[in-house]
């Protein structure tokens, strides 16, 4: 019985993680034979979850809507995590997300035993958020489920989009993937009207359903996608672009630069460069001089000039400062 139960919590997860599954894809994925995949199936049925089955050579199973939960099969371990999770959800540029992260987090203490319950209490009574105080770019949950749908079912996807001016455009894309950020969420998709790999903000994007036909997912313009959206998003989308070395290691930048203020190369032990990008040159120096660490420009060469250029009002400040203290 219990490698039954294993098999069946199994085969629910696989129902779960895919729109449809054929019987023998099931049975090899579950080491089984199709038969076996039926009776659990039934046996599913029986539980309450509707599995919805279609017959001939092009048909499969499919879980329907209304599934309930499966039991909680947690260690303590990871009962903490997930409740950590939870706790710390909110904020994140989903909106809506903080309510239902409390909801859940109390249907979570409901199944747990009571060691537990008091070990998240505790995490819930003596822990103070530090939110922003204006989340800025939040996207919809529903519209990031949607998305993160399309990806999965490889489904063409119509959207109008609002760019940074406001203007709107209607697309016809098909979706690859979704990146996050700690504050933004990105759909990369094959922008089928202009014939290339785009990068869309998901909290600009507002789904014309239905969606639809599917099609066959293209090569991804990149193997690392978060470091394909930094780029586009720290590079590629600003006028004035630049390359500086920092005196500092990569994972010591990585702690003050985030995915969206630029992408880094390491180069040794105690310096890397970083590559990023802002609305004009004079920009770019206010964005790397905050970084607060020791530098030199690579690229271009009128980024040297601006920093003299920036050098020398302050210097001239100080001056004036001086002299009228004395």
């Amino acid at each position: 019985m219990p490698d039954t139960s294993a098999r069946l919590l199994r085969l629910l997860s696989l129902l779960q993680a895919r729109r449809e599954w054929s019987g023998p894809e099931l049975a090899e994925r579950l080491g089984v034979t199709p038969r076996t995949v039926r009776r659990d199936v039934d046996r599913l049925r029986e539980l309450g979850y509707p599995v919805n089955a279609t017959p001939g050579t092009g048909g499969g199973y499919r879980l329907g809507a209304g599934a309930e939960l499966p039991p909680l099969l947690l260690d303590d371990d990871e009962a903490v995590a997930a409740a950590v999770g939870l706790r710390t959800a909110a904020g994140n540029g989903v909106e809506g997300i903080g309510e239902a992260s409390v909801r859940a987090l109390a249907k979570l203490e409901q199944v747990l035993p009571s060691r537990l319950r008091r070990r998240i209490s505790a995490l819930n009574e003596f822990t103070v958020p530090m939110l922003r105080r204006a989340q800025r770019s939040t996207v919809d949950a529903s519209v990031l489920s949607g998305l993160a749908a399309v990806c999965r079912d490889a489904e063409r996807l119509r959207f109008d989009y609002r760019d940074h001016d406001g203007n709107s455009t209607r697309r016809t894309v098909e979706p690859h993937r979704l990146v996050c950020t700690e504050r933004r969420w990105y759909l990369v998709a094959w922008d089928l009207d202009r014939a290339g790999w785009r990068t869309f903000r998901a909290d600009r994007i507002e789904p014309r359903p239905p969606h639809g036909p599917r099609f066959v997912p293209r090569p991804p313009p990149a193997e690392d996608l978060a470091a394909y959206v930094s780029r586009g998003v720290s590079q590629r989308v600003y006028a004035a672009q630049a390359v500086v070395r920092l005196r500092m290691s990569a994972h010591e930048a990585a702690q003050v630069v985030g995915p969206s203020d630029g992408v880094l190369e390491p180069v040794d032990d105690r310096s890397c460069l970083l590559r990023t990008g802002a609305a004009n040159l004079d920009v770019l120096v206010i964005h790397i001089m905050l970084l607060g660490c020791e530098f030199e420009v690579v690229e271009p060469p009128e980024l040297t000039d601006r920093i003299r250029a920036a050098r020398d009002l302050l210097g001239r400040a100080l001056d004036q400062g001086e002299v009228k203290e004395m």
